[in-house]
């Protein structure tokens, strides 16, 4: 792993040309030569290149460290496991049903007037104040499998839930290597960009120098100065693609755009790929066997039909025990406040309840029905959810073996286009091209270039966007595709 240094030095395979040194050319070089320092100097203020030595200020991030970021500050990952817990809490309180209630109540009372005074046998028109406390408890003993069925139904909704926080997971991994992957791709296709108006503006200076001493036509001299300002074009279009991906990945971080931050680039080999072979049904079965949205979907398709069954013993007469503990005291009785709160007016009530529902105004037979629809359309989600997972898969797998292809097509093209223009490099320079063809060879070996590095990239998201859509992705994922 390496940080990511970007200047504008010639690379290995950068574009170069022979320069004549003589008294003119000396002269028209200084020019160029101070255009392209400011150049170089703009890139690097605006952050693009990055000089040989890192700031200490900076934040260094590598891949692995920036999965780990995202995982911790994804705002999706966090509402996945706030709904988790709820799920848990649901869980714990669909179990807590089988429980007995335990209630406590106290009162005071005055009651001013004509009335009866237990204590004397007589009407009088007097003042009673009075206190009444009492305990109860209430456990359900058949509720027609209601509570059965809520707590299969809670159980397999918390099943749902962690699926679907795994999944959440999985999506944080793939878009934030994915965007990794984009700032990186941005990156190469800048330093090409670059080189090619390096190359650009020195063949511009051979041009000016063989124009001052009558070996080329002026307006060789004009064209070029427009190829090259259509390459400053290109770097600058460049440039704002590589600063929107890079905002694009702190933006998946949930990091501060303002903070010096260098992503750290893995050591990617751009050589021969080694493409691996698949069996299209074996990447199905994995899929559908892997895959945590569609474990969700199962969970919710038996959450579903465990409430609806829950529903249904809402129709069934329901049984529980009853007990209650009640105490009272009044002002009016001569004994003791504690004699009778403790020992004269203490009841107790023991009772058995049977609640047999007759009528209530349709509220259980809605109650049914929407719980019925509840499990057909989880049922309806589950078998769409299954073909997206099979399709997805196919268009993957295709997709992967279109990208070696492709790879193996830009490759060729490459090599091709590298060697028709060093051919009309070597013709121009004996006089037997043009500068139109010269140019038009330089075009097309640029453009074979950015479609290798982009066919490459490709090649290796295809395999990270594969290996999402198997169900299979965790955050040791390592960018090693490019070898």
């Amino acid at each position: 792993m390496k940080p990511i240094i970007r200047s504008t030095e010639m690379r290995s395979n950068s574009l170069s040309f022979p320069l004549p040194f003589n008294l003119n050319f000396c002269k028209v070089f200084i020019l160029p030569f101070l255009l392209i320092f400011a150049v170089s100097f703009h890139l690097q203020a605006q952050g693009i290149s990055q000089g040989a030595n890192l700031s200490e200020s900076s934040r260094i991030i590598t891949l692995e460290q920036a999965i780990e970021i995202a995982l911790e500050n994804s705002y999706q990952l966090k509402q996945a496991q706030n709904n988790l817990t709820l799920s848990r809490t649901r869980q714990w309180s669909a179990t807590a049903d089988f429980l007995p209630n335990l209630n406590g109540s106290m009162g005071r009372s005055r009651n001013i007037g004509r009335q009866f005074d237990n204590t004397t046998g007589e009407f009088g028109d007097f003042t009673i104040n009075g206190f009444s406390a009492s305990i109860s408890s209430s456990m359900p003993l058949f509720t027609g499998f209601a509570n059965i069925n809520d707590l299969r139904s809670s159980k397999q909704e918390t099943l749902s839930r962690e699926q679907l926080l795994q999944r959440a997971r999985e999506n944080v991994i793939f878009f934030t290597a994915t965007r990794y992957l984009q700032y990186l791709l941005s990156i190469r296709l800048l330093e090409i960009s670059e080189e090619n108006l390096q190359a650009s503006m020195q063949q511009l200076e051979r041009i000016r120098a063989q124009v001052e001493v009558g070996t080329r036509p002026s307006v060789d001299l004009l064209n070029q100065e427009s190829i090259v300002a259509n390459n400053e074009l290109q770097v600058i279009n460049r440039q704002n693609t590589l600063q929107q991906n890079r905002l694009d990945l702190i933006r998946q971080l949930q990091l501060d755009p303002q903070e010096s931050i260098e992503f750290v680039e893995p050591d990617l080999p751009v050589g021969v790929i080694q493409p691996k072979e698949y069996d299209l049904d074996f990447l199905v079965n994995t899929a559908l066997e892997n895959r945590s949205d569609l474990k969700s979907e199962e969970a919710s398709i038996q959450a579903a039909y465990y409430a609806f069954r829950a529903a249904q013993g809402n129709y069934l007469p329901s049984l529980s025990a009853n007990y209650s503990l009640r105490s009272s005291l009044n002002d009016r009785n001569p004994s003791s406040y504690d004699d009778q709160f403790f020992d004269q007016n203490i009841s107790r009530s023991v009772g058995v309840s049977l609640s047999i529902p007759l009528f209530n105004r349709m509220n259980i037979r809605t109650g049914v029905q929407a719980q019925k629809i509840a499990y057909q359309n989880a049922k309806l989600s589950f078998d769409n959810t299954r073909l997206e997972v099979i399709q997805e898969v196919n268009q993957a797998y295709n997709d992967y073996q279109a990208r070696v292809a492709e790879v193996e097509s830009t490759d060729k093209a490459f090599k091709a286009s590298e060697r028709a223009y060093q051919t009309e490099l070597q013709r121009y320079e004996i006089g037997a091209s043009t500068l139109i063809e010269l140019s038009q060879a330089q075009a097309l070996f640029v453009q074979a270039q950015s479609n290798r590095v982009q066919a490459l990239y490709s090649y290796y998201f295809q395999e990270q966007l594969l290996d999402y859509y198997l169900g299979r992705l965790d955050p040791t994922i390592q960018l090693q595709g490019l070898n």
